[in-house]
């Protein structure tokens, strides 16, 4: 059986341009003389749709977009659509399922509908679809088919003993019923570390069911979301057969009876995945938002520095415009750096002091603020001007603006609410301080772009006389580690007391991290690349007074 696998990167709600897409990809799988062509998970509305599902005439859009597909198999009866797809129920619940519909010479000749519905993390599909009320494989084409649909495939008990999450295994079901060859649909968000999570799933159900099984991965990234693809095909003995690259569009044909031989997959680097993910979120979010350039300010730190790296490997140095905005606690080195690193990306740039505009913000203010000592309210108030500059070039010129702040500073609140939080795009939101450094020596790998100097000197957010982060920050070393722990690990007080980090610190790490959902709440966007991003997939409450495990409270205003 030959199947033309499309790793495509959909746009929500666009499903005229998605079933453009597909149109030119079925006419392709013709010529190869495909039997079935495979798209991925919900990919004609796009993934995720969210409330976009509860409006009936987005139903309906779809349901019109199914007809054209239809049509269009019609065209060429020999070779099969494979899609996934929103698809009305007429059972009692939500009236929806997550399905993979197969279309062949103008009909629906076979429905399959998501079993599992994950309501943890960035997903909420509990929401809006109803499970599969049974489990069927498909006979298509002399093969019996087992069709699942990403989170489906995710619950062999040998992988998860402790914390399975549902009471069914889909594979299972479908191979006891008589299913040969495995193919699951998925829209799988990237985070670092789940490539060889996903190699081994897969692995687990090949070898368990001595079935090859087919994987097909949506690509592309959708508001804070990144998809990398990574489409892959696994014999019976759990060889990679074939694997599709990371974050870009591929389409290719395999033929079932005559395998390519196997070959070693290797998931990639870490920070290279990084990278790559941080690029594509960049472009995508501003293609698909109608943005065509992006605006960014740059400190002369190693935040900005690496953003502006992203924002040209995405959109291209002539697409970016950089901004220092020196004040009177800003080092010379620091404008210098910027207009160095500018001239290295080759970007657009312009320097606007703004000493003049907040020595007026203190004039007005003295007489109100009066027998009061200066605090962070007048450091804040030069972020917040820079804000206020850099949003009038995204209004004047429709440029993006893109946030520059890592996780490190965003989970302590160490940044400046309308100030350095301003912007449409929230680019290292998810990106701990180590791991921005660790970019910055990615991006340098060929030759210095980011100037030596920005790297190696202390960080500072220069709102006052000598400042530096680590007279008011742990080691970032130490703070990235305490803050995995606790936010992607869930782990309490107490257990980091117990693996050897100092009390006080933690303690007062974590009263930082939940005393300033407040602030996270406001933020941008933040494009998504670790197990527990801050931002759709971290549901905190903000007025909240919680136990730390040792009888002390943490979480103020």
């Amino acid at each position: 059986m030959k199947i033309t696998l499309a790793q495509f990167n959909p746009t929500v709600g666009d499903i005229g341009g998605n079933i453009k897409a597909l149109t030119a990809a079925f006419y392709e799988a013709h010529k190869e003389g495909s039997d079935l062509l495979v798209l991925p998970e919900l990919y004609l509305c796009g993934y995720p749709p969210r409330d976009l599902l509860d409006r009936p005439w987005f139903i309906q859009d779809i349901m019109q977009g199914l007809e054209r597909v239809q049509n269009l198999s019609r065209e060429l009866p020999s070779t099969g659509i494979l899609l996934g797809t929103p698809y009305p129920g007429r059972h009692p619940g939500k009236g929806l399922y997550n399905s993979a519909l197969l279309i062949a010479g103008g009909e629906i000749v076979a429905v399959c509908h998501k079993s599992l519905l994950p309501s943890y993390d960035v997903f909420d599909e509990a929401r809006y679809f109803d499970p599969a009320s049974h489990i069927e494989p498909i006979c298509f084409k002399n093969q019996v088919l087992g069709i699942s649909i990403c989170e489906d495939a995710w619950n062999d008990p040998a992988l998860w003993p402790e914390r399975r999450m549902y009471p069914l295994n889909p594979i299972q079901i479908l191979a006891d019923k008589g299913a040969q060859l495995f193919i699951n649909i998925s829209a799988s968000p990237f985070h670092l570390g789940k490539e060889e999570l996903r190699l081994q799933v897969l692995k687990s159900h090949t070898r368990k069911h001595r079935s090859s099984f087919i994987y097909l991965n949506q690509v592309g990234s959708n508001d804070e979301l990144v998809f990398d693809g990574r489409s892959m095909v696994l014999d019976a003995q759990g060889r990679t057969l074939e694997v599709f690259p990371a974050f870009e569009e591929h389409l290719a044909t395999i033929d079932t009876k005559h395998p390519s031989q196997p070959s070693p997959y290797y998931p990639q680097d870490p920070i290279h995945s990084t990278y790559g993910a941080l690029v594509l979120g960049i472009r995508d979010y501003m293609k698909k938002c109608g943005f065509t350039k992006a605006v960014l300010g740059l400190s002369g730190g190693i935040d900005s520095a690496v953003t502006a790296c992203l924002a040209c490997a995405a959109v291209g140095p002539a697409n970016v415009l950089g901004i220092s905005m020196p004040s009177s606690h800003s080092s010379r080195g620091s404008v210098e750096d910027s207009r160095l690193l500018a001239r290295n990306l080759g970007i657009k740039y312009k320097v606007i002091p703004i000493a003049g505009l907040y020595q007026a913000y203190i004039d007005t203010l003295n007489p109100h603020f009066k027998n009061r000592s200066a605090d962070t309210t007048e450091e804040n108030l030069q972020a917040r001007i820079r804000g206020n500059l850099l949003m009038a070039f995204s209004n004047k010129y429709a440029y993006l603006l893109l946030s520059t702040g890592n996780k490190s500073e965003l989970a302590l609140g160490y940044c400046t609410l309308y100030g350095d939080m301003s912007g449409g795009l929230s680019v290292l939101a998810d990106v701990p301080k180590t791991l921005v450094y660790q970019l910055s020596h990615y991006i340098n790998r060929d030759r210095e772009i980011i100037p030596t100097q920005i790297i190696s000197k202390p960080p500072s957010a220069e709102l006052r006389p000598g400042q530096l982060d680590q007279d008011e920050l742990p080691p970032y070393e130490v703070l990235d580690r305490i803050l995995h722990y606790y936010i992607e690990d869930s782990l309490s007080v107490p257990d980091l007391i117990h693996m050897g980090f100092d009390r006080e610190m933690v303690k007062w790490i974590v009263k930082k991290v939940d005393g300033n959902e407040y602030k996270r709440r406001q933020a941008a966007p933040a494009l998504k690349v670790t197990g527990k991003a801050f931002g759709m997939g971290r549901r905190m409450p903000m007025a909240a007074k919680i136990d730390s495990g040792d009888g002390s409270y943490l979480s103020t205003y």
